[in-house]
């Protein structure tokens, strides 16, 4: 854009990672971040709106490459399941496969361009602000993680009951002696608290740092010549290198999810 061109590189970073937010109320927590939001709900709609129609079209007889390819995946996150968790997987595995399949394709939205995505949202939409990549706003996974974490403490009460999940709380790891209860259940605590902080900040932190990393070339490419030669060589293996961050870190997202769901169905 033609206007992004005369900013500085502080400020050319800052638009692209400035959300479009709107307010619901008083003071900063009543503010919706617009983009975050439709683009996750957007590409949930299309991610799972294809898996819908893969499988409502699924035939018994030979699959042609989209039903193959479905059936692969299902398979794949089903075996991944299934060497965690040690029980009925009718829930966790198709959870599991939500998250996977969510967090990728959030994920993926790094590898447009971003002035690609600038120019779509400010002529399409409207929008001068748009952050396009979900999952590069720490909102999104701790959304995710919370999530994850309110089924964990649902299934822990489920299938423990309340007596047997306060009994882990008090007398697990160091024992049930009256002394410890207070050392077991800040131990407890503190990794209560821990889960839904590492799930979300490792996703977080790697897809937001690969955003940056992303907008200093793209950027590098736009100063001429040589910039677009170097700028986009260098995009173009980050871009490739990436690839692997953005499976990985979906991936990881999903296992925690399972060994999440397998220590609430499993005592200490």
């Amino acid at each position: 854009m033609a206007a992004e061109a005369e900013l500085t590189p502080t400020a050319y970073i800052g638009h692209h990672l400035t959300n479009r937010t709107i307010s619901l109320g008083d003071g900063p927590f009543w503010t919706l971040h617009l983009d975050t939001w439709l683009t996750a709900i957007a590409l949930g709609v299309i991610g799972f709106g294809f898996l819908w129609w893969i499988v409502r079209g699924a035939t018994a007889g030979v699959p042609n490459r989209r039903q193959a390819f479905v059936e692969m995946l299902f398979e794949f996150v089903d075996d991944q399941v299934k060497g965690i968790f040690h029980g009925n997987r009718a829930f966790v595995s198709p959870l599991a496969l939500t998250v996977f399949v969510w967090v990728l394709l959030m994920n993926s939205m790094d590898f447009i361009p971003v002035d690609l995505a600038g120019k779509f949202t400010e002529h399409a939409l409207g929008q001068h602000e748009w952050k396009p990549v979900p999952t590069s706003d720490v909102n999104t996974t701790f959304a995710l993680a919370l999530s994850v974490w309110v089924l964990m403490i649902f299934f822990n009460l489920k299938v423990k009951g309340i007596g047997g999940w306060t009994h882990e709380l008090f007398c697990t790891p160091f024992g049930s002696n009256p002394l410890l209860w207070a050392f077991n259940f800040l131990f407890n605590l503190v990794e209560y608290i821990s889960k839904p902080l590492s799930h979300s900040l490792r996703l977080y932190g790697n897809i937001y740092a690969g955003e940056i990393i992303f907008l200093l070339l793209w950027m590098w490419a736009a100063t001429g010549v040589t910039g677009a030669i170097f700028g986009g060589t260098l995009a173009l293996l980050w871009a490739i290198f990436h690839i692997l961050i953005v499976v990985l870190q979906a991936y990881i997202f999903m296992m925690l999810t399972a060994v999440y769901m397998a220590m609430a169905h499993e005592g200490h």
